[in-house]
């Protein structure tokens, strides 16, 4: 349980982020080279082209070039910036160095913010042009998605105006992760036995699993009761958060924040809405599970700090580190040899994990990386299955983007966020499926069902909650009606007793939850971890069943990176979400799980 500080964490356990700079000296240097010394860069060569867009595509395809040339150099700096940060966020000088180049992208955005319109500025007719010449083919997608924002672009001095203003508007965010993971400190709490136990993000986890009901409850109240004592303070940071998303909205001339978030995904709203239509008309089946799961526990009331403990205590799936790498790398074997060798080699001899929790470093886990560099994961490994998932969840994040970084040109090489949760969750399946199969006894296979209950329960439901309360916080706000901590605390108690149901106990503590959860941040992000399980499933289903050509149409969706639009991406790989059934059979699946999970502890 002790949290070493960074100096002292063992550098095999640490992720090589000097493969893209050798030192902080080095990236130093290079922030020097690309931006020079003026604390207000600017971009004279992309300037040249102003008022020149419509000369004609040769000179389109030449800024295009360029500006995506500048943009990957400074990606490069910002990645390294953001990694060293992430380490440990009290570090003064990495701060300072990812405060600069934050900075710095903030000025290139406004520097740049004139490109679409002027673009946009064009008739249809010249417009029409420049997307159909052969000058341009590499950049027809990219021009499309623009041109479909035609009546959303402000002239050029409003969208610098915009670009501007943006930098200013993650304080709120910033602000949070400052309080969330540097500035709070949670203390110890006690056990049953008396022993005080240090509480921190990582150690969270863990104790919600432990069958001490004690300390279970104690963890989960003294985590929640900070945020209560800062109610007013986080309550105006995400207040402050949706005031941002509210403003690009409006100016943007979209109707809602909702619309502004999927729009330029060429996303219907009608999939959001649907998702938590789907969900609340299958909550009957979460029910069942929260029943079931009361009465294995042997508790009168469930309450939300019961939600995660194993349901058996005979098996203890603790996992190392190294043998989480081992799972993980067979468990893709559907997926060919070509993948599973890339992800060997990645985990196992290019370092691309940074494993275990330090001293202020950044919470939860992530992947990330740049165009021409390998991917980066952190994780805040404590040997729990559950990590196993977690670490399995991001690695196919980290698969899918080098598969699209390298497969792709730069300017398609990220894919759509909505596209984000579909390979890690895919993965975890693979994962679960290779556990259960080992298993070796009855216990194990009861402790691996709940697993994936838990997973769908946490990933598929509760993340469609979240949906629902962003939707709810952004649609106050959109009627002018303010977000007071009383308002989101009601509301957040709603929510969990609808999809929790009446044998679950909300207490105080449970309505604050809302506070610590990074996503609300993020403009329409959580409702994507449900669509993506979803589509993960069905997706897994066919690769495993189908075989040879499934897995190549997977694959392929893997490489597309953001080459086409999110929802024919996925049509393409065999799977449609814009139909209720992926998310009806994701629950069915659920609802098939629960009861074997009956059939195994009651037979």
């Amino acid at each position: 349980m002790t949290v070493k500080p960074r100096n002292l964490v063992d550098s095999k356990d640490c992720w090589n982020v000097e493969a893209l700079y050798p030192s902080f000296q080095t990236w130093q240097n290079a922030f020097t080279e690309t931006i020079g010394e003026n604390p207000h860069p600017s971009w004279p060569d992309i300037d040249a082209f102003k008022g020149r867009l419509a000369e004609s595509p040769q000179t389109l395809k030449s800024l295009l070039d360029l500006l995506f040339k500048h943009e990957e150099k400074l990606s490069k700096l910002y990645t390294y910036a953001h990694l060293r940060n992430d380490e440990d966020i009290a570090h003064d000088p990495h701060k300072a160095g990812y405060n600069k180049i934050a900075g710095v992208m903030h000025d290139f955005n406004q520097a740049t913010a004139w490109i679409e319109p002027e673009l946009l500025s064009q008739n249809v007719e010249k417009l029409h042009t420049l997307l159909h010449s052969p000058i341009l083919a590499s950049y027809k997608f990219f021009l499309e998605k623009i041109l479909r924002k035609k009546e959303h672009t402000l002239s050029s001095e409003a969208e610098a105006l915009c670009a501007m203003a943006a930098k200013a508007m993650q304080t709120p965010y910033k602000a949070f992760h400052a309080l969330n993971d540097a500035d709070f400190d949670f203390g110890a709490v006690a056990d049953s036995q008396g022993e005080q136990k240090p509480l921190t993000h990582g150690t969270y986890g863990i104790y919600l699993r432990e069958h001490d009901p004690l300390l279970r409850k104690n963890a989960f109240n003294q985590l929640h009761g900070q945020y209560l004592k800062y109610e007013n303070s986080l309550s105006e940071l995400l207040q402050g958060a949706v005031q941002s998303h509210l403003f690009h909205a409006h100016s943007h001339r979209y109707a809602t924040c909702l619309d502004a978030a999927l729009f330029p995904k060429n996303i219907d709203t009608q999939v959001y809405k649907a998702l938590i239509q789907a969900v609340n008309e299958e909550l009957p089946s979460l029910h069942r599970y929260m029943s079931l799961r009361r009465r294995i526990l042997g508790l009168e009331s469930l309450h939300l700090y019961d939600m995660y403990v194993p349901l058996i205590k005979e098996v203890e799936m603790k996992i190392s580190y190294p043998e989480a790498e081992d799972l993980i790398i067979d468990s893709v074997a559907p997926l060919g040899a070509e993948y599973q060798n890339l992800l060997r080699k990645g985990l196992k001899e290019e370092r691309w994990v940074d494993r275990y929790e330090n001293k202020n470093k950044r919470s939860g886990a992530y992947s990330s990386g740049c165009y021409g560099s390998m991917p980066y994961i952190l994780m805040n490994y404590r040997g729990l299955l559950n990590d196993a998932f977690t670490l399995a969840h991001e690695a196919g994040h980290s698969m899918h983007s080098l598969l699209s970084r390298t497969s792709q040109p730069y300017h398609y090489s990220d894919y759509p966020i909505f596209l984000a949760e579909v390979a890690s969750t895919f993965n975890e399946d693979l994962l679960t499926r290779l556990l259960f199969e080992r298993a070796k006894t009855k216990e194990e296979k009861i402790y691996l069902i709940n697993q994936k209950i838990e997973d769908i329960r946490s990933t598929l439901f509760r993340q469609t909650m979240f949906a629902e309360f962003e939707l709810f916080i952004h649609e106050r706000a959109e009627n002018n009606e303010p977000l007071t901590p009383a308002t989101m605390k009601q509301a957040y108690r709603k929510l969990n007793e609808k999809y929790f149901g009446s044998e679950t106990v909300i207490h105080t503590e449970a309505e604050i939850e809302w506070a610590r959860i990074p996503h609300f941040y993020y403009n329409f992000y959580v409702f994507q971890y449900a669509t993506g399980i979803s589509a993960a499933l069905a997706l897994a289903d066919k690769v495993v069943t189908e075989g040879k050509p499934a897995r190549e149409a997977y694959l392929q969706f893997l490489k597309g990176g953001s080459s086409g639009y999110p929802i024919e991406m996925l049509q393409a790989a065999g799977v449609d979400m814009q139909t209720p059934k992926p998310v009806k059979s994701a629950i069915h699946k659920f609802d098939e799980y629960v009861k074997l999970l009956e059939q195994l502890l009651f037979s």
